[in-house]
């Protein structure tokens, strides 16, 4: 069970993924992000990982997704095309592969995995918030700060860039 629960998880990241990249609205690009986030999400549950289930949709479907649409309508890429949508397959594959990971996510969530999690060490560091948080900020503090000043300058670039295309 656990299998087919991955493997269709796997293939909604996959497809979303796909999608962003081919999608020519940046709106519905980050609308497919935010679909792979999601079940890449449902994929933590299915490693018995609750906790970075949440971070991963608190953090990335939640924050870095409010930051990717503001610079999108920042730059003004919202603009809605008086031309139909060339990719007329977006909107069903969307809603189809949504309505396939909110089952997923119900079948995960009401205990529908039946592998019992594993035990050890390496699990106890990502399951519990405290270790995970330890190891954050010990052993990777580098790759969070350097990541939190990229974020911080592609947003300062992005201001600049905009501001320097308008007539003051």
């Amino acid at each position: 069970m656990d299998l087919i629960l991955f493997l269709i998880t796997a293939v909604i990241a996959i497809t979303g993924a796909v999608a962003m990249l081919v999608s020519r609205n940046a709106v519905h690009s980050a609308l497919f992000l935010l679909l792979n986030f999601a079940a890449i999400s449902v994929m933590y549950l299915l490693l018995s990982a609750p906790f970075l289930f949440a971070i991963q949709l608190t953090v990335y479907a939640g924050a870095i997704m409010v930051l990717f649409l503001f610079v999108v309508m920042l730059l003004g890429a919202e603009k809605v095309e008086d031309a139909p949508d060339r990719i007329a397959w977006q909107q069903p594959l969307a809603l189809l592969l949504g309505l396939a990971l909110l089952v997923v996510s119900v079948v995960v969530g009401l205990g529908g995995a039946t592998t019992p999690p594993p035990d050890g060490e390496a699990l106890a560091q990502f399951s519990d918030p405290r270790s995970l948080g330890a190891l954050l900020f010990t052993d990777y503090l580098l790759p969070f700060e350097v990541t939190g000043f990229i974020l911080l300058i592609a947003v300062v670039g992005v201001v600049v860039l905009n501001q320097r295309g308008r007539k003051i």
